[in-house]
């Protein structure tokens, strides 16, 4: 549905977009005419990431940035950067994100501090420093959150501070989509079911019998590939979907009917036995 030239003229940010989703998206925004810029702490996985990025089109140009999304004065300075080399930007990605399971009562502040870091400061850092320099501007542009089907509604057991985390960077987006239309900002979300990445799988899904069960909940009986991530992404960040603002949209094959994303490994064993398995996970045996 798409053509080479849907996002042309728009030079976008995809934080965390050395991998995964991130990633995924930044090959669908360059295969469909947008410049790329991704963000992330590591540079051999942003220069690989570049590389594969600049492969979906001829004569894309694409660039990483050192960045730690959690710093605001690095996040302005790349925003500024990211101006300086592709001489706008129109398009901003919130992608980067940590999560793992716990038992709530075994968190310790320091683990519920990291995700809450990244996700929602990490978030507010980066929308705070690209609103800004829109608003200045004077310029139109599109913010688009990534977060989870549980962050609406129903919460999920064993992953509390992703699910505090994400609800307010929904709130967030339902805020500024607001108050923001005045100086035609778009902010819209996305709320992804599972689409396995090799980094997160490892940290949410802690064996074969979990990701058998995993399976068994979706209606539509399979995970989401992640070309179907970016299609909608793309729509979203494009010309396509002006008078859209202020939505989060599920993509999840129906996992959201049965509520709570994380709720039922409750039903595959004993709490000591999960906690022993969060346990070995964390330690990484």
């Amino acid at each position: 549905m798409y053509t080479e030239d849907t996002l042309s003229e728009k030079t976008i940010l995809i934080t965390g977009g050395g991998s995964g989703l991130g990633l995924a998206m930044a090959k669908g925004f360059a295969a469909t005419g947008a410049s790329i810029a991704i963000c992330g702490r590591t540079e051999k996985k942003l220069h690989k990431a570049c590389s594969e990025i600049k492969q979906e089109r001829e004569g894309c140009v694409a660039k990483y940035y050192v960045t730690d999304v959690r710093d605001h004065d690095a996040v302005k300075g790349m925003i500024d950067s990211i101006v300086s080399d592709f001489g706008s930007l129109e398009g901003l990605v919130n992608n980067a994100a940590g999560n793992f399971l716990s038992a709530s009562e075994d968190l310790t502040p320091g683990g519920f501090k990291a995700v809450v870091d990244i996700v929602l400061h990490g978030s507010f850092n980066c929308t705070h420093a690209f609103g800004n320099y829109l608003i200045k501007q004077k310029k139109e542009g599109s913010i688009l959150n990534i977060v989870t089907t549980y962050a609406e509604n129903t919460g999920s057991a064993f992953v509390l501070p992703s699910a505090c985390s994400k609800a307010g960077v929904l709130a967030m987006t339902k805020s500024l989509a607001y108050e923001w239309a005045e100086y035609g900002i778009r902010v819209n979300a996305i709320a992804p079911g599972p689409f396995p990445t090799k980094g997160a799988w490892t940290r949410l899904v802690p064996d074969k019998m979990v990701d058998k069960f995993y399976l068994k909940k979706i209606p539509l009986k399979r995970y989401g590939e992640h070309r179907e991530l970016a299609n909608l992404a793309v729509f979203l960040m494009s010309d396509l979907a002006p008078y859209i603002t202020g939505e989060s949209v599920t993509i999840d094959g129906g996992e959201r009917l049965k509520a709570g994303q994380f709720n039922f490994i409750n039903e595959l064993m004993s709490r000591k036995k999960l906690k022993a398995i969060f346990a070995k996970m964390k330690s990484g045996r």
